[in-house]
């Protein structure tokens, strides 16, 4: 009998467009733990010259995929997030706290114009001819349904979910276990570069070894980047600090 691991339809409170809510009841959800991979958690609004204001449960650290388009601070003494439009385009913002991550698109439009979500009638159409019987619905409650049997079905997936088509929280996907098993064949050779490999335990993903903040990082964006759906994830990276210089010796060598 195959295993085919579910991937759970991933439900969040940052799930909702944000002009349909407060910016204070977008929290970020950390919830069982997860790998984050396509689509994005939240897609946001931003004008060029503009700020946002987040209000999140936790974060240890963001980052901006090209702060060119657009900035991310968390607010120092606060889980606020700080986002600034820079230049019209689109990029991507990889949030993390307590060993789970998530990703929200960053979509910045000219001054005095929010920008609106692209279609993507070309790629939901591709996606269902890869994939036999994948359900899906649009409007104001999307969602979308697949089994996922091979790399033809997962690559068109791929492609659509790169767009603005739906949100993680509204994807209920199911995968043959060989499918996983390729994903993290693609992303080995990065991993082992960084000190770092993925391994499947059960139908979650362990990723472990030691590396640096940065690469620590650049995995995370790889796991996000390289896959489709979500399985639990248990991060067990250690990440190695550089230590700060010896006051003492800092001190004696400026003399």
């Amino acid at each position: 009998m195959r295993m085919r691991p579910p991937v759970s339809r991933f439900f969040s409170p940052m799930g909702v467009f944000p002009w349909l809510a407060p910016l204070a009841a977008l929290l970020l959800a950390l919830l069982p733990p997860r790998a984050s991979a396509w689509p994005v958690d939240l897609w946001v609004p931003l004008e060029v010259g503009k700020e946002r204001f987040h209000k999140l449960s936790v974060v240890d650290w963001v980052e901006v995929e090209d702060p060119s388009i657009a900035t991310a601070e968390v607010l120092e003494g606060s889980n606020e997030l700080l986002l600034t439009g820079v230049k019209p385009g689109r990029t991507l913002l990889l949030l993390y706290a307590e060993g789970k991550f998530a990703v929200w698109r960053l979509v910045v439009g000219a001054p005095g114009r929010l920008p609106e979500p692209e279609p993507s009638k070309e790629q939901l159409a591709a996606a269902r001819k890869a994939c036999p019987g994948l359900k899906a619905s649009e409007g104001s409650e999307r969602s979308l349904t697949a089994e996922v049997k091979d790399a033809r079905c997962r690559e068109a997936l791929r492609t659509l979910l790169k767009t603005d088509a739906y949100l993680a929280r509204e994807l209920e996907l199911t995968f043959e276990l060989p499918l996983l098993q390729e994903q993290l064949a693609v992303l080995a050779p990065t991993l082992k570069g960084l000190g770092l490999s993925a391994s499947f335990h059960g139908a979650g993903v362990v990723l472990e070894g030691t590396t640096t903040p940065e690469g620590h990082r650049r995995a995370l964006w790889e796991l996000f980047r390289q896959s489709v759906g979500r399985v639990p994830l248990e991060d067990r990276v250690t990440v190695q600090r550089p230590e700060p210089p010896d006051a003492g010796t800092s001190a004696d060598a400026g003399r």
